[in-house]
């Protein structure tokens, strides 16, 4: 271990107090202090129950889930808040150090919570109070360089879902009713036979796209989710043998020099907020068939159509690629500080 560090328990360290129950007569929107969940988010009051900044840990609800506060406060009894001596530790290092514990983890029950004393048991290596400093600066700038990497990813994603959109929406022509161009059926079978490693894609209402031995389709088609549990519903094309869950609607063009498969499947993909807002049922959402038969889609000629269609797809490869950069570097920023806090609490910075 690096010279002046020392084995401590955390519980050594520092202390989780438990917060304090606030009558709602107390919170008050434009109250002078803020008051802390679980989670972190914040109501506030004209009250405080502790006066010096520390750092909230989630007991119950979002238990482990840790948030620095401001000065003055009201953490709710969900949650714990934490005393130490400044004179020996720095806020923002004891900060780090509880982010390299993995609380969410050690939260157990019904109702998830957190064992203090489990925490307390943990061993660390603390540094004296100047290296401690010295390792939150380095790990402040660093960790400010990884936001705004991530910032800056998000932006581009944005902008590319947005730009999708913004052309998808802003397609327009002569309506018709869908009825008038399409077959409507649904597949057969329950959603449980799929099976692990099939011939066959088997489209259920999940996005995802299961597996099964035998195919009862052999066309192009536009599949449409017929339930959700909350109304979010899903449109996918395909062309080649597949089968069907019983509440899938299977669409196929019969007025094939009218309209497209792939100009119908962006069609459809602009129509799922209109079925949230149409599907009917309470514990699940359903779209009855009328509802999908009398939607009206906006239907240029084949060239123009086609023409949609080569720049809709442009954009989603690019949205796409962008999607897959996006998760690549959230992984690795996410690795990146992992491996910084490790060498930090290593006594390698």
């Amino acid at each position: 271990m690096k010279k002046g560090w020392k084995k401590k328990s955390v519980g050594e360290v520092l202390r989780w107090e438990y917060g304090k129950p606030l009558d709602e007569v107390n919170r008050k929107p434009d109250g002078l202090y803020p008051v802390y969940g679980a989670n972190g988010e914040k109501d506030r009051s004209d009250k405080f129950y502790f006066d010096k900044p520390s750092i909230i840990v989630g007991r119950k609800g979002s238990a482990g889930e840790i948030n620095l506060t401001e000065p003055k406060f009201w953490p709710l009894d969900v949650t714990y808040f934490v005393t130490y001596d400044d004179r020996q530790h720095d806020l923002r290092f004891l900060f780090y150090l509880l982010t390299t514990l993995d609380l969410p983890s050690l939260a157990k029950g019904v109702k998830p919570g957190i064992n203090r004393n489990e925490v307390y048991a943990k061993v660390v290596n603390i540094p004296p109070l100047p290296e401690q400093q010295y390792i939150v600066a380095i790990l402040d700038k660093a960790f400010e360089g990884i936001a705004t990497a991530k910032a800056n990813a998000e932006k581009n994603l944005r902008n590319a879902r947005a730009l999708f959109e913004s052309y998808l929406y802003s397609v327009d022509a002569e309506k018709a009713s869908l009825g008038d161009l399409v077959n409507i059926t649904t597949g057969k079978l329950d959603a449980n036979a799929a099976v692990e490693v099939g011939q066959y894609p088997f489209f259920t209402c999940s996005r995802e796209i299961y597996a099964i031995d035998k195919y009862a389709f052999d066309c192009e088609a536009i599949l449409l989710a017929g339930n959700n549990a909350v109304g979010d519903f899903n449109v996918k094309h395909y062309k080649g043998k597949f089968n069907a869950y019983q509440r899938t609607y299977v669409i196929t063009v019969n007025e094939k020099k009218r309209v497209l498969y792939r100009f119908l499947y962006f069609q459809m993909l602009k129509s799922l907020k209109k079925f949230k807002e149409q599907s009917v049922g309470a514990g699940t959402k359903f779209l009855k068939l009328g509802m999908i038969k009398e939607l009206e889609i906006a239907l240029p000629g084949l060239t123009e159509q086609q023409r949609i269609v080569s720049t809709l797809d442009s954009i989603r490869e690019e949205t796409e690629r962008l999607e897959s950069i996006y998760q690549q570097k959230l992984t690795a920023l996410d690795e990146l500080k992992k491996s910084l806090l490790n060498k930090a609490f290593a006594g390698e910075l």
